[in-house]
């Protein structure tokens, strides 16, 4: 099992594939950055290789694949069935703008995907195309539902909440989760990437997304909670139906003594924290040839540099780490 410096487990990877995206959402993704060829990212097989050792060395039961985008991956496909094909992973999931689930969400399944997360910030068209920059909303509504009948599930919806642009949209996004069977999430924004120098004006804690939502709920029941990054609650709505919404408050109310995570760039970059500085590369243990004990030894590196608690600033943009 791999363990940092303050002696928490880790079992859980969070693989970015690609720093590009369809999209350019105002919080995460700085309005100047362009697509670009990413010759330096780990092939399908090196992902294999990595995932595989760390699953069977150090007891890794869960990957979220993430971007950037990572659908904009084309062999994403073959990235997923190597994955899958291991046979160690408890939890394969993906995390998506949802914008291509309509047409490759049923390939996505067959390769071996479990489930997906979509990312929703609202359910105005207008000001979809405001933040993400894509007139896209009907597209990703439809790719959920095709991954619905797929059988990616449980999916959730992440919804980063950012000031002035959708707080307003939380009682009709919670409102449209129980109506799909969707859990929800709220997601605080963090001091990173394209608005961190202006955060403190968009920032919306946990506490004032409840006073939005209060009107509509009937009651609230907190689930158990163990390294999850939400909070979560199965709310009863005063319409009657029941909604599983959780709070993610990396800002507010931090979850870093339970965490059991690390993060690897697409170029094979490891961040032991989203927030943090890179702590190693893992590339030279993956090429020419594959490197187990050098890649261990790069880890535990690594690992011994996770902080027992984020920083008040990140360092990357989303796009290259994922969320």
């Amino acid at each position: 099992m791999l363990r940092d410096a303050d002696g928490r487990s880790i079992d859980y990877l969070r693989l970015s594939l690609t720093k590009n995206c369809s999209m350019r959402c105002t919080y995460c993704r700085p309005e100047t950055s362009k697509n670009q060829p990413e010759e330096g990212r780990l092939t399908p097989h090196e992902i294999a290789q990595l995932v595989g050792h760390l699953c069977a060395a150090h007891g890794v039961s869960k990957v979220r694949l993430t971007g950037g985008e990572p659908t904009a991956r084309r062999d994403l496909v073959e990235i997923i069935s190597r994955l899958a094909a291991l046979g160690s992973l408890k939890d394969l999931a993906l995390t998506t703008n949802g914008l291509t689930l309509l047409n490759q969400a049923r390939a996505y399944a067959q390769a071996g995907l479990q489930r997906v997360n979509i990312s929703l910030d609202t359910l105005d068209p207008a000001r979809f195309a405001a933040l993400t920059g894509v007139d896209g909303l009907l597209r990703v509504r439809a790719g959920m539902q095709e991954a619905q009948r797929v059988g990616l599930t449980p999916i959730r919806l992440n919804t980063v909440v950012v000031g002035g642009q959708n707080e307003m949209d939380l009682p009709g996004l919670l409102a449209f989760a129980a109506e799909q069977g969707v859990e929800i999430r709220f997601i605080e924004l963090m001091p990173m990437g394209a608005l961190a120098g202006r955060w403190a004006e968009h920032y919306v804690p946990e506490r004032t997304m409840r006073r939005i939502l209060e009107p509509g709920i009937a009651g609230w029941t907190a689930l158990p909670h163990q390294h999850e990054s939400a909070r979560r609650y199965r709310v009863r709505l005063v319409s009657g139906r029941q909604v599983t919404v959780g709070f993610i408050t990396a800002m507010s109310c931090n979850f870093c003594d339970s965490c059991n995570r690390i993060r690897i760039g697409s170029d094979g970059t490891l961040y032991p924290c989203l927030m943090d500085q890179p702590a190693g590369e893992l590339l030279p243990a993956l090429r020419p040839v594959f490197n187990g004990a050098l890649l261990d030894r790069i880890m535990a590196a690594g690992l011994a540099r996770k902080a027992p608690a984020h920083t008040t600033t990140g360092f990357v943009a989303m796009t290259h780490i994922g969320g």
